[in-house]
């Protein structure tokens, strides 16, 4: 299918661990389309011609409270289907190592899809909760960098 037939929504996440093995989780809430809740990564969508970093170290303060520096890329996943009009579309998303520089844990967008974030151990995985598929994507390598 050529890239005219379809709509491609660009996004970009935070892999964000710490020196006590636990990885850094936002609680997705569904949002206004109803989507099912549960596990994320902190990010969501780049804004048009918002630069790849800015809109991972934006998108970590929003959900997370925390400011962050972004290192190099981790992973890449993508998904496709269809909008609710019919038309196509694709979700690239681009997972990156990250640093926290500042700030403290606390979710300050309003009326957003994120209620909140929370450091989750390593030894909780697999999670009881739906977690979204690049949550084991960012487990794998986030301890297995070289994958």
């Amino acid at each position: 299918m050529h890239y005219t037939e379809y709509d491609t929504r660009l996004a970009v996440y935070a892999v964000l661990v710490d020196e006590q093995d636990r990885i850094l989780l936002t609680w997705f809430n569904g949002g206004p389309r109803g989507l099912r809740p549960g596990w994320s990564l902190p990010g969501g969508g780049v804004d048009f011609d918002e630069r790849l970093e800015d809109a991972v170290v934006r998108e970590v303060y929003e959900e997370t409270g925390y400011a962050v520096t972004v290192g190099p890329l981790l992973a890449e996943h993508h998904f496709s289907g269809r909008q609710e009009s019919g038309r196509p579309f694709r979700s690239q998303r681009l997972l990156f190592a990250a640093t926290i520089t500042g700030g403290e844990l606390g979710t300050v967008e309003r009326d957003g899809t994120t209620d909140f974030a929370r450091w989750v151990p390593r030894s909780d995985f697999p999670l009881t909760e739906h977690t979204a598929e690049i949550v084991q994507l960012a487990v794998e390598r986030a301890w297995n960098p070289q994958i």
